[in-house]
């Protein structure tokens, strides 16, 4: 069990809390580059943080705090100019750098900018990869941002998702070194949800975890596999501090507040080798419902909406003192103890795990992956119709999060010449 204090200190994420300043060490992924096709400013909330994110008429990005300094207007409803963000109340202009660039009136009576220079809002570096926005609102000078291996791989075909889930950031991390999970939530419950009552597929006999520079691997061993199946010799990732890699997606769990997370998920499918070369212009992104508004009840047709029930169904902020971990916790537990550690790493002014300084290091970080021949190198469509292979599944149906949009659904299908089918189970 996990005493309060210790969970209240693992959960809070607000400015000054141990939590949050140790996340606050990391480039966070907050937004797509799509979303701004049709619009340059939005609305976010990060960390307990009220902030606009922008793109101005030059292509530069910026973050800055959502209330303008003069009279604590929207700054969400202001509109760009060739360099910065205008404020539509009386004008105030703003660079990415919090610098008051302008104040239209002001600078009429006093043109030496006296208040002006007095004049900083709130401001944080925002980069663009692979399709992300990423945001550092840490202590300068900000680390790298880690190219992870799969930004790197060719002729894929890539789709962002966004979801808000209304709980602690934590609970579902947690979930990210959990693998008897899989064969409960997804396997066995979908059989359940599909109207059967079996049979389940094979129980687990045996689960491993280890750390690495980056995060946590866990490793697992069903009836139906032994110690050679690479989903125990290599396993899959808890990218630390706050994602799951499985192979051929991210999803990172992004503390909008001590209440809510943003779960962002990349997807990249691997084109079969007779449609190469395959580029794509522009990634796009959707926004996935986990809520039936007829019913009023989660979701439970696809993989992470069936995490999303898990994670909710734990109350806004679980309730750590009065859990009771088992041994297929492990993983858990040292996850936990890991974060408490980091935690008081920061306060002596270290880096956190994970930290990237060396450029040359985050241009292409390799990550532990089952299959990474098949997403470098693709195969024929004829082998991937006649395969049984995860990755032969997700040509055929988007398993992961319910209504992906028609229009990329399209896209999908003309880059991999597959067919999705609807169905659910």
């Amino acid at each position: 069990m996990l005493d309060q204090d210790r969970s209240l200190s693992l959960m809070q994420v607000g400015a000054g809390t141990p939590m949050g300043e140790l996340l606050r060490r990391y480039w966070t992924p907050i937004a797509a580059v799509s979303e701004f096709d049709d619009k340059n400013t939005k609305p976010v909330r990060l960390f307990g943080e009220n902030l606009v994110l922008y793109k101005d008429l030059s292509g530069t990005w910026g973050m800055l705090d959502r209330h303008c300094p003069h009279r604590r207007a929207d700054l969400s409803y202001g509109y760009v100019e060739e360099h910065g963000l205008r404020c539509n109340y009386h004008g105030w202009l703003f660079g990415e750098t919090g610098t008051c660039l302008a104040q239209p009136y002001e600078d009429v009576e006093d043109p030496s900018g006296k208040l002006r220079k007095t004049i900083h809002v709130k401001n944080y570096p925002v980069k663009e990869l692979s399709g992300l926005l990423w945001v550092y609102m840490g202590p300068l000078p900000a680390p790298e941002l880690p190219v992870w291996e799969p930004f790197t791989w060719q002729n894929g075909f890539v789709q962002i998702s966004f979801s808000e889930i209304p709980c602690n950031w934590l609970q579902c991390q947690e979930n990210s070194i959990d693998p008897v999970h899989f064969e409960w939530m997804h396997s066995n419950w979908s059989i359940r949800l599909g109207g059967q009552t079996g049979p389940y597929i094979p129980t687990h006999t045996k689960v491993g975890f280890n750390e690495f520079e980056y995060g946590f691997q866990y490793k697992r061993i069903r009836e139906d596999t032994n110690d050679q199946d690479p989903l125990w010799t290599v396993g899959r990732v808890c990218l630390w501090p706050n994602c799951l890699f499985t192979g051929e997606h991210f999803e990172w769990r992004v503390p909008i507040d001590d209440h809510n997370t943003l779960s962002v998920g990349w997807f990249f499918t691997r084109v079969p080798k007779d449609k190469e070369p395959y580029v794509q212009e522009k990634i796009p992104h959707w926004y996935a419902p986990i809520k039936d508004e007829k019913t009023g009840r989660w979701i439970t047709t696809h993989v992470m909406n069936q995490d999303f029930v898990a994670w909710v169904g734990q109350g806004t902020m679980s309730d750590r003192p009065n859990e009771h971990l088992g041994r297929s916790d492990r993983g858990v537990a040292m996850v936990r103890q890991r974060l408490l550690d980091e935690i008081e790493r920061v306060k002596r002014g270290e880096d956190p795990k994970a930290t990237v300084r060396d450029p040359e290091i985050a241009k292409h970080i390799d990550l532990p992956i089952v299959g990474k021949e098949y997403f470098k190198n693709g195969l024929p469509s004829e082998v991937i119709r006649g395969s049984n292979a995860p990755f032969a599944h997700g040509m055929k149906r988007f398993p992961f999060l319910c209504e992906q949009p028609q229009s990329i659904k399209k896209e999908f299908e003309d880059a991999t010449g597959f067919r999705l089918t609807d169905a659910t189970y």
